[in-house]
């Protein structure tokens, strides 16, 4: 059987923590911050984790994360 290849993509946008979970960092981030209020942005600056749904399908593409 030969090896899984990783997804460079996601290896690139996801870290693993202590617990196994995945980290992820927001969307919206990039540009346009003049209609943004303040709070929304200090909200995107923080990183949060991969909801549960989503976490099997990340979780192939990460295969020796």
């Amino acid at each position: 059987m030969p090896k899984m290849k990783t997804h460079k993509g996601s290896q690139k946008r996801f870290k693993k923590t202590g617990t196994g979970k995945l980290k992820r960092s927001h969307a919206y981030t990039s540009h346009m911050f003049a209609h943004k209020s303040q709070k929304q942005k200090r909200k995107l600056r923080k990183s949060t984790t991969v909801s549960s749904s989503d976490f099997k399908r990340i979780k192939t593409m990460l295969p020796y994360k």
